[in-house]
């Protein structure tokens, strides 16, 4: 049994069968983690999204901002944006049910020696800090008042994490965190308009792994989110959005054998050019 934890696969539905494919991915005894923003912007986020709630058993999946976006689009909070690729989904006739299924799903997975976010995890947080404030969303996301959390999840203020946050203000600052994040100050605040390279770090950030005295720096955290970041592993961080949407590849990395596997992308998975 082999345990594959895949990066943003963002509907590209064909880069993703065509990397189980090149994994011999087995059904019967494989696991995948999935982490996060397995949805839209591809040509396929309806194809990948019953795929893997036809196959729930094979996989653990973390919401990403493209997920939670796309329930708030589904529930008619939110207007799409322009290169959203949801309407699919969104009229499909088993839209209710998948939609529920995702909304389900976890913001953190801590399990078999990793940790699994879509962004990051604030300085202060332990990962038991981290798993606490998961499930706080949970909660929210679980509950029949769901579609205010939906609506109010969106902006950039709190932009760092206290304590006694309470309400959405808390719940905003626990969602950016996990599903956006790439780079804060040394204290933890969070800027969420730069997605450029590691040498164009605006002065006075860093990345949120590079934070001196990180609380969950001895734990091996895999995370996506970070397109322009690549492949990059170092400080117990394995980031492995490698830009599939973009037409870069899509990456697997085996929990038991740190191997990495790669596809490139494959065309049909683009709607059209991005901005």
């Amino acid at each position: 049994m082999a345990t594959y934890a895949i990066g943003d696969i963002q509907g590209c539905y064909h880069a993703f069968t065509a990397l189980l494919s090149r994994l011999k991915f087995n059904l019967g005894h494989d696991k995948l983690w999935l982490v996060g923003d397995s949805i839209n912007r591809g040509s396929g986020s309806l194809e990948v999204l019953r795929w893997c709630y036809q196959h729930q058993q094979s996989i653990k999946m973390v919401l990403g901002n493209h997920d939670l976006h796309a329930l708030a689009v589904a529930h008619q909070l939110k207007p799409a944006h322009k290169y959203d690729t949801l309407q699919a989904l969104i009229d499909a006739p088993d839209a209710h049910e998948l939609l529920t299924w995702l909304r389900y799903q976890p913001l953190l997975i801590a399990e078999n020696g990793y940790v699994m976010v879509h962004a990051g995890l604030l300085p202060q947080w332990t990962v038991d800090d981290a798993l606490a404030c998961s499930r706080e969303i949970e909660v929210q996301l679980q509950a029949d008042h769901y579609p205010h959390f939906l609506a109010n999840m969106y902006g950039n203020k709190p932009n760092r994490w206290h304590a006694d946050l309470a309400g959405i203000e808390r719940y905003r600052v626990i969602t950016n965190a996990m599903t956006r994040m790439r780079i804060c100050t040394a204290q933890g605040e969070m800027e969420f308009e730069f997605k450029g390279e590691l040498q164009d770090v605006p002065k006075g950030y860093m990345p949120w792994f590079d934070v001196p005295d990180r609380l969950s720096a001895q734990d091996n955290i895999i995370c996506g989110h970070w397109s322009a970041l690549g492949l990059h592993q170092r400080n117990n961080i394995h980031a492995l959005d490698t830009g599939c949407l973009w037409g870069g590849q899509l990456t697997a990395m085996c929990l038991e054998t740190g191997a990495i596997t790669q596809i490139d992308h494959d065309a049909r998975d683009r709607v059209r050019k991005l901005a």
